[in-house]
């Protein structure tokens, strides 16, 4: 059987618009996740960025389970030497920044190489259901739910 590398002139992109209302936010985010990196197109090749665009809007009505929007933290450094380690729960980041929220998510199942943050950029992300993509005909992409019973 032979391999085949796919060029870079031969890879189509295209544009999907998901639907955060009401989605639980990690299960939402392994298949946007698996969009961006390619992982649905038969020419699926782990070092080459083959995904598509995704456009999440609604992402201020994103819904955590298991009491994780108190317990989950966010941290980042301020850079003062003393006490400079800043610390925000996920409540306070969905009610203030939804859209980060989303991207730490999706961007955080990505690889953590230059080739992840190439795929971190086709990522956008608005909190309410409006957006600026309507030009590139973006595709409604179904998030599928967990079925329940199993």
């Amino acid at each position: 059987m032979k391999t085949t590398a796919v060029k870079e002139s031969d890879i189509q992109r295209k544009w999907f618009v998901v639907d955060a209302d009401g989605k639980v936010l990690g299960r939402m985010a392994t298949q946007v996740a698996a969009v961006l990196r390619g992982k649905h197109k038969p020419v699926f090749t782990p070092n080459q960025d083959l995904g598509d665009h995704v456009v999440v809007i609604n992402a201020a009505k994103v819904v955590l389970t298991a009491g994780k929007a108190v317990k989950k933290k966010y941290y980042h450094h301020s850079g003062y030497m003393r006490g400079g380690l800043k610390e925000t729960n996920a409540e306070k980041m969905l009610r203030e920044k939804p859209e980060r929220l989303v991207t730490y998510a999706i961007a955080g199942m990505l690889p953590k190489t230059k080739l992840g943050k190439a795929m971190a950029k086709k990522l956008k992300v608005y909190a309410g259901p409006d957006h600026p993509h309507q030009a590139q005909q973006p595709q409604a992409f179904a998030v599928k739910e967990k079925e329940r019973g199993s």
